[in-house]
């Protein structure tokens, strides 16, 4: 029986994003969240740069997450967590979150990485990466990160708190805290040379 694959997506996995997009959409709602709206060429921007991370079966869409840089590269997040209900409660959501982790230590090694989730399931899978809870002051304070909450339905308290807090907990990987790190996965020789290439 073939096997669910997780890999770093290229331009190759264009033609799943309007599927991966209304499958975040849907899951916001059912959730009664929001979500920080993105594109379809913003989703394509983020494969062809190697900073998307697709889950398959037999080509059919599993799963999806991408990365985001800011402060100039000092922070990254790992985003868009998502995974076809069909395939949920088989560990794919793990599994993609450490290849997103490993690929975001791999390119960006000294940036802090953080989370904002109201998720139990990411929390315990942040945990277990290492990432700790931290006020929202300790987050990045690149607005253009803070404007993707405006699409949230609790966008309001994060406004009336003055950023102080809001329904997410805000969770930091701080490399300077593992200086023994052991990475969960090792990435393919070949996704290695393909991101050596790439601009970060």
């Amino acid at each position: 029986m073939e096997e669910i694959e997780v890999m770093v997506a290229d331009a190759s996995h264009e033609k799943y994003i309007d599927t991966i997009l209304a499958t975040m959409a849907t899951s916001a709602k059912d959730r009664g969240t929001g979500i920080a709206k993105r594109s379809h060429e913003y989703v394509a921007t983020k494969m062809k740069e190697g900073k998307a991370v697709i889950a398959l079966y037999d080509n059919e869409f599993v799963g999806f997450s991408y990365i985001e840089t800011w402060g100039n590269k000092t922070y990254v997040t790992t985003s868009g967590l998502i995974v076809n209900p069909k395939y949920r409660g088989r560990g794919v959501a793990k599994r993609i979150k450490n290849v997103t982790f490993t690929l975001a230590r791999v390119r960006w090694p000294h940036a802090k990485i953080f989370s904002l989730t109201s998720g139990s399931a990411v929390m315990k899978m942040n945990t277990q990466l290492g990432y700790l809870p931290v006020v929202f002051a300790d987050l990045t304070d690149d607005e253009s990160f803070w404007r993707g909450c405006r699409g949230c339905i609790n966008h309001d308290i994060l406004a009336r708190t003055k950023r102080q807090f809001c329904i997410c907990t805000g969770m930091m990987y701080n490399p300077e805290d593992h200086p023994d790190e052991i990475l969960p996965i090792q990435l393919p020789k070949e996704t290695l040379e393909r991101i050596k290439n790439l601009n970060n």
